[in-house]
């Protein structure tokens, strides 16, 4: 019950031991993946984005480049929206607003794609699509039009701050040791009480991991 917490959380704190941290950097494969980076299910054929957002302090603005396609999860690994092709920017790109649980403040009328989620940690995962083997305009168009910020800082968005991740060694995969239910733990001190459902809550609860203890 606890593996799909667990999972994004290691690819959190994973990416973020790579330099990517969290709300502050995007991670890029500019000379593609290989053996060295432990992912789940990656390919070593594509240009990948990755960042981790934590809504604790409120909305996050994620601008996507046009051409893309990927999903983000949140912190148990639940599909929260699509980007590119097949979500609302359709493959045009666009700013993607992401609004925490519980969150009542006011928000931008229009210029973003709203994303209510249910938990503050969310896994942002994307491709690139490189067209006639042109790794380098994939790459360039990811630079161009790719950014994070809160949205507190939207009237003067900051330089996009990009870590190039090929060739580097860093794990993303969760534990199996007892390190398991400390990124466990660590998810449910972050999240809402009932970021998942309350026979979850009570299992983890059975074994001593509770919110606030």
């Amino acid at each position: 019950a606890g593996m799909p917490a667990a999972s994004v959380y290691a690819a959190c704190e994973g990416v973020d031991q790579a330099g990517i941290k969290r709300n502050q950097a995007l991670g890029i494969t500019e000379d593609l993946m290989d053996a060295r980076s432990l992912f789940l299910t990656p390919n070593s054929t594509t240009v990948y984005v990755f960042m981790c957002v934590d809504l604790k302090n409120g909305p996050m603005v994620v601008q996507v480049p046009p051409n893309v396609l990927g999903p983000v999860d949140d912190a148990y690994f639940r599909y929260v929206t699509d980007f590119g092709f097949i979500g609302p920017d359709q493959g045009k790109g666009g700013k993607y607003l992401f609004v925490p649980p519980g969150y009542n403040g006011s928000l931008p009328s229009d210029g973003y794609f709203i994303t209510r989620t249910p938990t503050n940690s969310n896994l942002i995962f994307y491709r690139a699509f490189v067209e006639g083997g042109d790794i380098l305009s994939a790459v360039r168009n990811v630079k161009a039009n790719a950014n994070v910020y809160p949205l507190s800082a939207a009237a003067n968005p900051p330089t996009p701050v990009f870590v190039n991740t090929s060739g580097k060694q860093f794990n993303t995969i969760h534990a199996n040791t007892f390190k398991f239910y400390e990124e466990l733990n660590a998810v449910v001190q972050n999240e809402p009480a009932d970021f998942v459902a309350p026979e979850t809550v009570g299992l983890f609860a059975a074994i001593g991991i509770k919110k606030g203890k």
